[in-house]
């Protein structure tokens, strides 16, 4: 029988290909690898606080959006290949320097080495436990994580499968989104605070691009509208800071989303009683994406 590291089903594009000896759609070896391990102060405010987020870059993604602000990382695999023993360092490291939480970004792909090293460790954490995804996951393998992460994080990136065909290749994208956005709410509940920073809950974010602010607005209908999503149960993050990335394939992604269509996405938010979070428009001014220089990945 081959092992999960031999015929890789972890997410689902069901590559099945040895990760002893080569990657898979996402880019990924068997070998953690990671771009920046550090303090950061971009995301959510209940998540940053005043400290920063001690977020822990992983190379590769098994998505691949055409208009990704992190390219050098998920699409490039700019990274440093570590040991599980090293991570679990960097997680108290960034911990004594006072960070709100350890934010796994994009670790999807690292699933079986990542959680051995969730089971050591987590008693030594004093703070909560972030899972920062695209959504493209497996139910399955989220089960896994339950009782090792506190706080999910998800995108919701496309509610049309034509878009996601498009620009991700995944058409089958908004329904393996939902059904694994509904596992990490049964995982975590009701969004727990403390001293304003969030202890334990989901925020489901949603970045608003540009020509597709109906597909923005027939999503959050839908959230609302769907009995299995309770408002109360998560917060939502509607973020503007969509880059252009000069595709040459898909020129409607080459400009910025306009005033009028974050708003009128924001209004319908509002009008259906969401809680969470907005973003000004500038942030597509400023750079959400930090420099990947291996900052903090080596002792």
């Amino acid at each position: 029988m081959q092992s999960a590291s031999e015929s890789c089903s972890l997410c689902p594009r069901q590559c099945h290909v040895n990760r002893n000896e080569t990657s898979g759609f996402c880019g990924a070896k068997n070998q953690i690898r990671i771009a920046r391990a550090a303090l950061h102060f971009w995301e959510e405010p209940c998540i940053s606080g005043v400290n920063g987020s001690g977020a822990v870059f992983f190379s590769g993604c098994n998505l691949q959006c055409c208009f990704c602000q992190n390219m050098p990382i998920s699409s490039e695999n700019f990274g440093a290949e570590i040991s599980g023993e090293r991570l679990a360092e960097i997680f108290l490291e960034l911990q004594a320097q006072g960070a709100h939480n350890i934010n796994l970004i994009t670790a999807g792909h690292y699933l079986l080495q990542i959680i051995p090293v969730l089971e050591k460790i987590k008693p030594q954490l004093r703070i909560p436990v972030i899972y920062n995804t695209s959504s493209y996951e497996s139910v399955e393998n989220l089960k896994k994580l339950d009782g090792l992460i506190d706080i999910y994080l998800p995108d919701f990136k496309f509610f049309d499968p034509e878009t996601a065909r498009n620009y991700a290749n995944a058409p089958d994208y908004p329904e393996i989104t939902e059904k694994a956005i509904l596992e990490m709410l049964r995982q975590t509940g009701n969004p727990i605070f403390e001293k304003h920073l969030l202890k334990k809950g989901c925020i489901i974010r949603h970045l608003v691009m540009p020509g597709h602010r109906q597909e923005s607005i027939a999503l959050l209908n839908y959230l609302a509208e769907n009995s299995d999503f309770h408002k109360n149960q998560f917060l939502l993050s509607l973020m503007a800071q969509y880059t252009p990335m000069q595709n040459s394939v898909y020129p409607e992604l080459n400009r910025k989303i306009t005033k009028m269509e974050y708003n009128s996405v924001l209004r319908t938010a509002q009008d259906l009683g969401f809680s969470g979070y907005s973003q000004d428009k500038s942030a597509s001014e400023q750079s959400y994406t930090p420099d990947f220089n291996l900052e903090g990945v080596f002792s």
